[in-house]
């Protein structure tokens, strides 16, 4: 009997059990081995987690770090390859809540592979993910560190540019058609942290849709957008076909590599950094 209990104390203590973003409660008997990642920002946290070795399959535009871009491609977000998902035995599949297409996921669910969804909307949840995929992985050693110290940068940028006068922003992440972020999109907290006031931050949609007459009514005081390659203007020179905008009559269009500023990782940091140096430059300009 002693024998006996002490195996079964052995297995429970190995169970994971963790409530996922869309309240779904995932049971693992074991921590994962053998784990697919279906979007590049979450591939990037499983590494920050200590579980790089562990991802066995992921979707396209999974660079980073660079060990990411030899784990064999099962699709991208759009269209997943649910047979070689299969053939490669997961047992954990980590899914993008807002980003994965939910037709193909219903299958995967059916197919009865444990699927952990996965959103972050505030920075603090980035380190919450680093956390659950340590859990998840069996790697807390890496995980806990990492998230902690993700926080603590975060906190030093927000203590560092608390109380500075607001700026107005609109940050610009699509041109045609013209999309923007509102108020629970990861980029506006980071717009806060950095002592910004996003314009569009009252729009009910993540990644609404706005139009080019909003926008001048709402006369921001900076511009910011994303762009592929570090130092290019994107698609912001647009706006300077009306001057009499404020964050154009003050030079304030500005923008930041997509990679640190878009996927929900400890990079995002970067990406605050710059845009913090930005809307400091543009309270500089006033006059």
């Amino acid at each position: 009997m002693m024998l006996l209990f002490a195996a079964f104390t052995c297995v429970a203590a190995d169970e994971i059990r963790l409530t996922d973003d869309a309240g779904r409660d995932v049971i693992l008997k074991q921590p994962a081995r053998r784990i697919i990642s279906l979007a590049p920002h979450l591939t990037e946290l499983l590494f920050v987690a200590g579980a790089g070795g562990h991802i066995v399959g992921t979707v396209e535009y999974s660079d980073y770090p660079p060990a990411a871009r030899a784990i064999t491609r099962i699709g991208d977000s759009a269209q997943l390859d649910l047979e070689r998902i299969v053939a490669l035995k997961p047992d954990l599949v980590v899914v993008w809540q807002d980003g994965n297409a939910q037709r193909q996921l219903e299958k995967l669910l059916r197919l009865g592979i444990p699927v952990f969804y996965s959103e972050s909307h505030r920075l603090p949840d980035i380190a919450r993910a680093i956390e659950q995929l340590g859990r998840l992985a069996g790697t807390e050693a890496v995980a806990g560190p990492a998230g902690g110290a993700f926080l603590a940068r975060a906190a030093e940028l927000r203590a560092r540019y608390a109380g500075r006068s607001p700026v107005t922003v609109f940050f610009q992440i699509w041109d045609q058609p013209l999309l923007t972020v509102n108020g629970e999109h990861p980029i506006s907290d980071v717009i806060r942290l950095c002592g910004g006031r996003n314009v569009f931050a009252d729009l009910k949609l993540l990644t609404p849709k706005v139009s080019t007459e909003a926008l001048l009514a709402a006369d921001p005081e900076a511009i910011g957008g994303v762009t592929a390659e570090a130092g290019q203007a994107g698609n912001l020179n647009r706006w300077k076909q009306w001057p009499r905008l404020t964050a154009v009559a003050r030079g304030n269009l500005f923008t930041i590599d997509a990679d640190t500023i878009s996927r929900n990782t400890p990079r995002i940091l970067d990406g605050a950094e710059r845009l913090c140096a930005q809307l400091d430059a543009a309270r500089a300009r006033r006059r």
